[in-house]
């Protein structure tokens, strides 16, 4: 008698892809965990994209990761066409959002609570400037746009180039002036294509940690003696010990210390 029979052969390819399928469930969930609800948007306008521009115009370019001199730099979609490329900045955002051109910062309100982000718009100018050095271009063939692809309501005037989603193709069709030959799309396309980083959760959480390393270097304080950098460190004994502070570098030479509030976080 065969020790394998048909049912004992069902029984393991049952057990076989249901293994399979918790895998794919929790590959998904630490994906989206991962990405967290701006991919959701970014996605959105991926979409949106595909199915409203024409595929012989437009080379439509989606979670495009460069390298750069100091790292990474994240572009959510590129947009290669004759009549420049369109370099995309999504926001997945509700509530009221203000902002200006000029302003390092915006703000967004939900009911009573406010907070603030950086301004999209000098966000996307490093990818911007990525991208002239990369393709070798004129930067007024790159065309900046951010795009607000949640339920957001924008409460003050913005530049043009900062829309909701439902006004995303007609900025972008209401660009006709030629600057690029079709070769010259497919030279470019293809460029892009090329200095890609492959798109995986690795790359992603690089981008991540540069992004991180990016915020805390800006928060970290200048030594109130020599204006040199400082680093956190924490008191080792005494009736201090515990206590959070900032210490210059250059220590022993230079003493200079900023005393962290135990309520900020770490």
């Amino acid at each position: 008698m065969p020790f394998f029979t048909i049912n004992n052969l069902i029984s393991m390819f049952s057990v076989w892809l249901l293994l399979v399928s918790i895998l794919l469930f929790l590959i998904v969930l630490y994906w989206r965990l991962v990405t967290g609800k701006g991919y959701l948007g970014e996605r959105r306008v991926h979409r949106t994209c595909q199915r409203g521009l024409p595929r012989q115009t437009y080379r439509i370019f989606f979670d495009v990761t460069l390298p750069t001199p100091d790292g990474t730099t994240q572009i959510d979609h590129l947009i290669v066409s004759p009549f420049g490329i369109f370099v995309i900045e999504t926001k997945t955002m509700k509530g009221w959002i203000f902002g200006g051109l000029r302003q390092k910062t915006w703000t967004q309100k939900i009911y009573r609570h406010t907070s603030t982000f950086q301004n999209p718009l000098h966000q996307n100018y490093k990818h911007i400037k990525t991208l002239e050095a990369a393709l070798e271009i004129p930067l007024d063939q790159l065309i900046s746009i951010v795009v607000f692809a949640g339920s957001a309501k924008l409460k003050t005037r913005m530049p043009e180039n900062v829309v909701r989603l439902d006004g995303l193709l007609r900025l972008i069709r209401s660009r006709q002036d030629v600057v690029f030959s079709p070769k010259e799309v497919e030279a470019n396309a293809a460029k892009i294509e090329a200095l890609r980083l492959r798109r995986s959760l690795k790359t992603r959480r690089a981008h991540v940690r540069h992004v991180q390393e990016i915020v805390a270097e800006k928060a970290r304080p200048s030594c109130p003696l020599c204006a040199g950098k400082m680093e956190r460190r924490v008191v080792s004994g005494g009736k201090l010990a515990g206590q959070k502070f900032w210490g210059c570098l250059r220590f022993p030479d230079c003493r200079g210390v900023i005393v962290i509030d135990p309520k900020e976080p770490a």
